[in-house]
């Protein structure tokens, strides 16, 4: 028998918009979850109208809201209000990226749906927190990303700091949304009295807890990281090398028994037994002269040669992929990570597998991201039993 999803039977109200929020939605709703999103009457979430565009719909929308359940309704009006709270009452979880005080604003904030449901879980996601001198100020995940440390270390020491080509800080602070809410989750199951909690996560702080050891390096050596290009500061040899057919590879070989390995395997026994690079502490105190080294060698042969003699020798070794790269990748399709979807006009795309691998109860794709109010009907009459003649009426109003 077919086990069921793990978050089957768990119900999210997603309020969120853009990348955030609905990242956290998206994780939630592949792995069983029922996530309703709610969305503006007429206009819908802005991300279906950023970067590239088919049909009436932007393709990264299919990847951000798929599996997900789509309502509109106009959370400015007390109509539209009522109707949130009315779905409070059935719901486990609230995830949202509003500035903080505007859902209190509406009537909707945690302290308020709390009363109407003690059981709720609340994620919220700003900038700066719901607390703090900077909690009102408006907060992107660029900003949390300059704020939290990342830019400033991003790039070449010579020139300005340099963003990742992602929305990485929207991303961190969905994931952290996720795991705090699967924390609050398993304190509710564990409460005498089943009661919810409020999960506050700032994108400035998602992004400052990746800094791995930068602040008590500060705080005891006085030591501020600088931005060091392809390099890993103080970890030596890790680095991006160019090939004899102008492609780059990446090899780390900063672990002591790999280092020796590597060097055998490119004809420098001398360097794998010399005292001088036994440690780290020593390599790294040579790193410009080992990334010659091996950067002279690498420019002899192909990056395919490279990545043969590397892999041989059990050195993490690998060529930096463009998305046309990662299509072609049979690893890629084992596992399952290139998934076919069937758009709403019958065209089949590619868009993402699945993050993590369970081994018993897997997520997977069910739909690619709904129309803009495709669950109307199903949530108003089913699942709040709102007459024809109610919904009519907030119809009128321009509530949904």
């Amino acid at each position: 028998m077919q086990r069921k999803k793990p978050l089957e039977g768990l119900r999210v109200l997603e309020l969120g918009t853009l990348v955030a929020a609905p990242f956290a939605g998206k994780i939630f709703a592949e792995f069983g979850a029922e996530v309703i999103k709610v969305e503006a009457p007429g206009t819908g979430d802005p991300l279906r109208n950023w970067r590239a565009m088919h049909e009436d719909s932007s393709i990264w929308w299919y990847v951000q809201a798929r599996n997900k359940k789509s309502i509109t309704v106009d959370m400015r009006l007390p109509e539209g209000q009522e109707v949130v709270r009315s779905l409070v009452e059935k719901v486990d979880v609230i995830i949202e990226n509003f500035r903080p005080g505007t859902l209190a604003k509406w009537g909707l904030d945690y302290e308020t749906l709390s009363k109407i449901n003690p059981g709720l879980i609340m994620a919220s996601i700003s900038g700066y927190g719901q607390t703090g001198p900077y909690r009102s100020k408006p907060g992107f995940g660029s900003v949390g990303e300059a704020i939290g440390g990342l830019r400033y270390l991003t790039g070449f020491p010579d020139r300005p700091p340099v963003r990742v080509g992602i929305a990485i800080g929207d991303i961190v602070a969905g994931m952290y949304a996720v795991i705090g809410t699967m924390f609050a989750l398993h304190a509710r199951n564990n409460h005498p009295e089943k009661r919810g909690q409020w999960v506050d996560v700032a994108l400035y702080e998602s992004v400052f807890s990746l800094m791995e050891g930068i602040l008590p390096e500060f705080d005891l050596k006085g030591i501020v990281r600088e931005r060091t290009g392809s390099t890993l500061p103080g970890i030596a040899p890790s680095n991006t090398y160019e090939c004899s057919d102008g492609k780059y590879i990446v090899i780390g070989a900063n672990s002591d028994s790999i280092f020796k390995r590597m060097m055998y395997a490119i004809g420098r026994g001398d360097l794998a037994e010399d005292p001088q690079y036994a440690d780290n502490q020593g390599r790294a105190e040579r790193a410009d002269f080992l990334d010659e080294v091996i950067g002279n060698w690498t420019k002899q042969y192909p990056l395919k040669e490279v990545q043969k003699r590397l892999d041989e020798a059990a050195v993490p070794v690998g060529p930096i992929y463009s998305i046309e790269d990662i299509v072609k990748d049979e690893h890629y399709k084992e596992r399952e990570m290139l998934k076919s979807v069937t758009l709403p006009d019958g065209r089949k795309v590619l868009v993402p597998g699945i993050v993590p691998k369970l081994s018993e109860t897997p997520g997977d794709l069910e739909w690619s991201g709904p129309k803009l109010g495709q669950h109307n009907q199903e949530i108003f009459a089913g699942l709040l039993q709102l007459s024809q003649e109610a919904i009519g009426k907030l119809k009128e109003k321009g509530a949904i």
